[in-house]
């Protein structure tokens, strides 16, 4: 018998992201109108609203996979907490609260007066914002580095895409520590290169990034171990919902900062923004439904090498810029690379049809 979620076209999981573009575009013409009183701010808008989405979409296929993959594991309670009230983080949080807090942090005045500064001086915020990006940048690109390496520094993993990185990858990881002393190593010789305060500044926010990852495995070990003592609905789910919403946040680091170079209009960025979280969310949902990750078995690791490489680019952003359009292509470009290794696969192994599940398949080698 056919299940309804494996009869749903791929077309309706993203209903309520149309319905978010629709809305979210009208709204910033309607903005653009409003404030310069002329077709062509009204176009301008438009189009500034449009783009940001579709940077953001392209800056976070890979979010999407490793968010479906973190999901299949949680209750189907906390699944819908973090597609429901997950969403109204990522958009209101990370894309309003969250540049409206580092202006307050950075310019040491208060949120009203950093959304005041947003609406009356658009240059002066961006400015403020620009020059936050290196703690920035350090801390998310240190998040996302622990995240890719903690997956590739597996000795349980036995399925490899690029094998002669990944099973030297999976042999090393017999050695404790060695993902956190790589990322140290890294962070050492990047803050070597840095200067003066730039170089104390990069320090402090890469170990802070560090820290955080390693206290949210830690809670999510504590409830995990603690699980006969939760209700059924929360078992497994806070600590992989607290994981997924900073994941969700390292991700948005890049595209908040990047998206200043197109419009200081903070609330322009976050209609933009907004609407590409959107999508995001529908991919996130299909992924999970359709057992996507399943069938086509390299899709997590091309998603996994996608946040090596921007935890990398973060990095490098701190001494010179990288344009986001390469940074958004290049994650594209690695997933759908893999989903093509993927399909190569399934057609040699005759499981174009259906998800894998011969054990001995898992094992063989692309």
């Amino acid at each position: 018998m056919t299940s309804p979620t494996a009869s749903k076209s791929v077309l309706s999981y993203f209903g309520w992201a149309f319905a978010v573009t629709v809305g979210g575009l009208a709204l910033g013409a309607f903005l653009g109108w409003n404030t310069t009183g002329t077709l062509g701010g009204l176009a301008t808008a438009f189009f500034i609203c449009a783009v940001l989405a579709v940077l953001e979409i392209s800056l976070s296929f890979d979010n999407a996979i490793v968010n479906a993959n973190k999901l299949k594991e949680m209750t189907p309670v906390w699944q819908h907490r973090f597609l429901t009230w997950g969403i109204i983080i990522a958009v209101f949080g990370m894309r309003i609260v969250f540049p409206l807090a580092i202006v307050a942090i950075a310019a040491w005045i208060d949120p009203w007066e950093a959304l005041k500064l947003a609406a009356t001086k658009p240059e002066q915020y961006a400015e403020i914002m620009q020059a936050a990006h290196l703690p920035i940048a350090a801390f998310g690109g240190t998040f996302l580095m622990m995240v890719g390496l903690t997956y590739f520094f597996n000795y349980e993993k036995d399925v490899h895409w690029i094998g002669f990185i990944e099973k030297r990858m999976a042999h090393f990881a017999t050695v404790k520590g060695i993902e956190i002393a790589f990322v140290l190593i890294l962070v050492l010789i990047f803050t070597s290169v840095l200067y003066g305060d730039d170089a104390t500044t990069f320090l402090h926010a890469s170990i802070y990034g560090l820290l955080t990852f390693l206290l949210v495995e830690v809670l999510a070990g504590f409830l995990d171990a603690s699980q006969r003592t939760m209700s059924a609905a929360a078992k497994g789910g806070f600590g992989a919902f607290l994981y997924l919403e900073i994941l969700d946040a390292s991700f948005s680091f890049d595209g908040v900062i990047g998206a200043f170079a197109l419009t200081q209009n903070l609330f322009i960025i976050a209609i933009g923004l907004g609407i590409g979280a959107m999508y995001v969310r529908s991919m996130t949902i299909m992924l999970v439904e359709k057992g996507t990750l399943a069938h086509y078995r390299y899709l997590e690791h091309g998603a996994f090498y996608a946040i090596l490489i921007l935890s990398v680019i973060m990095y490098v952003q701190t001494l010179t810029h990288i344009p986001e359009v390469v940074t958004g292509l290049g994650g594209a470009a690695l997933i759908g690379i893999s989903l093509w290794s993927s399909i190569r696969y399934n057609k040699r192994n005759g499981l174009n049809h259906a998800p894998v599940h011969d054990e001995e398949r898992d094992r063989a080698e692309a």
